[in-house]
């Protein structure tokens, strides 16, 4: 259960920070980073970095445009 769980906070990380590209940046983005920090408590750590990177490059493009 624990690894299924990990897996899916992953992956909904993924998809809200790849949505924050194009909706609501700072709320999704922070989401994103949010989940991620969330999801380095689980086994999936490259599922986290991954969600943490795309977070924080959201944010990141919003705020130099």
């Amino acid at each position: 259960m624990k690894t299924s769980l990990g897996i899916w906070i992953g992956w909904l990380a993924i998809i809200l920070a790849v949505a924050g590209f194009f909706y609501a940046p700072y709320w999704l983005g922070g989401a994103a980073l949010v989940l991620g920090l969330i999801c380095l408590a689980y086994p999936q750590k490259v599922l986290a970095w991954i969600s943490i990177m795309l977070g924080v490059i959201v944010i990141l493009l919003t705020m130099f445009q």
